[in-house]
């Protein structure tokens, strides 16, 4: 070997080691750095003329596994997920109230069955009375507030869902910039290692935002799909668009995150055709639709059934009974009936009249079932004013049934009867219309409707329901926009729903209370509806189609409820006496100390009630239920969160421990380069000094 070969390669091995020495610099710099790879410089034996001529040095490298990085990526997204869940079903709970405080909502329905026993053991104090009527506001008052919570709640989620879709958005244009930077360096065979790391935390970063599969490129570039296949970067760059929406808080429907083709800059052009419509998209994104369309939803329709409930049941006694004196004039609340509508009750129902004394002035019991299938409400009215004879003067105006007692004094009694009571969808002749209820709503007639297939809809042309039916994720598998001009019986609805495109995971079937309800295909469990929009209204009597059929708890009408005004103002019109049928005129049929009714408050509140598709049950079972669920889901969070934090981390620290930098390898390699530059020092050395030999011999 020439003495020029022999300083080539002594020079080579100074220039690898001094390379070698900065990378290890660099590594050292920055231990503890999130998402930095340590550097390697790579070597090779160089040849020239197939003589071997030192060491070639390259251009730093990333020491990196692509496996494990997917892994860090796929379980940010889970954890993503799992991180927003906790803290929106945790802030829920708490709305809820720990068990047994004092002003949660399990105390105020508590305080219902405590102060309705009260009043059994005072005899009905005033006191008593005003106790129980003000528990039943602050009950309904709670639910109330709970559903506008949520509906905060809800709120809030779809500001998430947009922030987290704008910087989805950014991350992309950075990941798509950084891409172009890697591809060029690598071509002109510069090191990437730096731009690739920022590009590495970026990657982390929007995974979890959302679930994405990341592939490399021969060029050194990265392709981004999310966890469905649809591509979000490749050779172009795509955006995420989300609608504006201006539902407010009390939305129902939110509009479906598109996908659109971008420039470098994120300027937003055509459409792809592809949408985020569910959980699926995984990632905090995935986690707040879920919330958003199924967890917070499903928790307002539960909601909205146990008010239904305790409506229900408290209305059901306080229309069994009256005050004493009766009142002057029973005024019920608008319900979906006309005038020439079918009555459609069977059993019977006692109406009289009383004096202030409680004695009987006049009395008529109605056989509902003796007036005829085709009897209308009409028909109904006109059987009870000639049972009276002139003593009371029944009407029926605008969808709402009043009764006025005639003479100074007098007052109106509506009794169920003993052995066959009067009945329309499961409730009594004066519950159905609302004559003495405890609890009204002015966007619900709180009881089902009655009516049967044959029934006319009565629902103008042109008017409609949009109605959609969601999986368990939340997505919206399809939606269906009803028109009344189907047919004109409820029938034809009920047809037209199973006809439509719902109607192929699932059918719909009127019950014998008047609800339609929806049944999901096997294959398709928990499948629900929910109805955003409802233009219809029953032949001018406000009652929409989703207000009487009852197809989702949603419709519950509590938004709008409470107990009756003048109830609330004066607890005494509670009435808790009841009517003693078949006495004669002028004999005693209300007395004062007649406190039944409080006994029966007792005792429905204990009893169980059809809730339709949501079964048959107590309202402390359907409370127990309600808030036993949310407090399992949020525990459930919480410890799916600590499985995928603790998942994630580990994913970090095995990716951190092939890739990250450790101070004593490095320190090593350190100690191992210096000896070669000295090794390479020394060969430089002697090397000159064989020159120096050479030259004095020639001289």
């Amino acid at each position: 070997m020439s003495l020029n070969e022999i300083m080539s390669s002594a020079m080579s091995g100074l220039a690898a080691s001094q390379a070698g020495l900065r990378s290890v610099s660099n590594n050292i710099a920055n231990v503890g750095t999130p998402g930095y790879a340590r550097e390697a410089v790579g070597q090779t034996t160089a040849v020239t003329a197939g003589v071997v001529n030192g060491v070639s040095v390259g251009e730093p490298a990333r020491i990196a596994d692509r496996f494990l990085e997917a892994t860090v990526y796929r379980r940010a997204g889970d954890m993503g997920s799992a991180d927003v869940t906790a803290s929106y079903l945790g802030r829920l709970q708490s709305l809820l109230g720990a068990p047994g405080a004092e002003y949660g909502l399990p105390s105020r329905l508590d305080a219902i069955d405590s102060s309705a026993v009260a009043m059994t053991g005072t005899q009905a104090s005033p006191q008593s009375v005003a106790s129980f009527t003000a528990n039943v506001q602050d009950a309904i008052s709670s639910i109330n507030q709970l559903g506008g919570d949520v509906a905060s709640l809800k709120s809030d989620v779809q500001s998430e869902v947009g922030e987290s879709v704008d910087r989805v958005n950014t991350l992309l244009v950075r990941i798509n910039d950084l891409n172009g930077t890697v591809s060029r360096l690598d071509g002109n065979g510069k090191s990437s290692a730096g731009v690739a790391d920022q590009r590495m935390s970026a990657i982390e970063e929007l995974s979890g935002l959302m679930k994405v599969t990341v592939r490399e490129q021969p060029d050194g570039r990265v392709s981004i799909d999310t966890a469905s296949g649809i591509p979000l970067l490749d050779n172009r760059l795509r955006q995420l668009s989300l609608p504006a929406s201006g539902g407010g808080p009390a939305q129902t429907s939110y509009p479906v995150i598109t996908m659109r083709f971008a420039d470098a800059n994120g300027a937003t052009g055509t459409a792809t055709g592809d949408k985020l419509d569910s959980a699926s998209v995984g990632g905090k994104l995935g986690g707040l639709i879920d919330l958003r369309d199924r967890a917070l939803p499903a928790f307002t329709e539960k909601l909205g059934v146990l008010f239904t409930g305790l409506s229900q049941t408290l209305n059901a006694v306080s229309n069994a009974g009256t005050t004493v004196p009766a009142p002057n004039q029973l005024l019920g609340r608008p319900g979906a009936l006309t005038a020439s509508d079918r009555a459609g009750f069977t059993g019977s129902a006692t109406f009289a009249v009383t004096k202030s004394s409680g004695e009987l002035v006049a009395s008529t019991k109605i056989d509902f079932s003796a007036l005829g299938a085709s009897a209308t409400v009409a028909d109904t009215v006109a059987a009870i004013n000639a049972g009276l004879g002139g003593s009371a003067i029944a009407s029926f105006t605008g969808g709402v049934l009043s009764i006025k007692a005639g003479g100074t004094g007098n007052g109106v009694v509506i009794a169920q009867d003993a052995t066959n009571p009067s009945d329309r969808g499961g409730v009594g002749f004066s519950q159905y219309f609302g004559m003495n209820d405890i609890v009204r709503s002015a966007s619900s007639p709180l009881v089902p409707s009655g009516f049967v297939p044959s029934d006319p809809h009565g629902f103008a042309a042109g008017q409609t329901t949009d109605i959609v039916l969601r999986d368990t994720s939340g997505r919206a598998l399809t939606s269906y926009t009803m028109s009344s001009s189907v047919g004109p019986t409820f029938g034809d609805l009920v047809t037209a729903l199973n006809a439509s495109p719902i109607g192929k995971f699932g059918s719909f079937a009127m019950d014998t209370k008047g609800r339609i309800q929806f049944a999901a295909n096997a294959n398709l469990p928990g499948a629900t509806v929910s109805i955003p929009g409802d233009s219809t209204d029953r032949l001018g009597t406000g009652q929409s189609f989703s207000s009487i059929v009852q197809l989702t708890g949603a419709t519950s009408g509590v938004a709008s409820a409470g107990v009756r005004p003048d109830i609330l103002a004066s607890p005494g019109k509670l009435g808790l006496a009841r009517l003693q049928t078949g006495v004669a005129v002028g004999a005693k049929a209300l007395g004062v100390g007649d406190n039944r009714g409080a006994t029966a408050f007792v005792d429905q509140l204990a009893a169980t009630v059809d809730l339709g598709k949501d079964g048959i049950t107590t309202t402390a079972a359907r409370t127990a239920a309600l808030l036993g669920n949310a407090g399992t889901a949020a525990s459930q969070a919480a410890s799916t969160l600590a499985d995928a934090t603790a998942r994630r981390d580990d994913a970090v620290n095995r990716r951190d421990s092939f890739s990250g930098v450790n101070i004593d390898e490095e320190l090593s390699n350190m100690v191992v380069l210096q000896n070669i530059y000295s090794a390479s020092a020394r060969v430089i050395t002697t090397a000159s000094q064989m020159y120096d030999t050479l030259l004095a011999m020639i001289h």
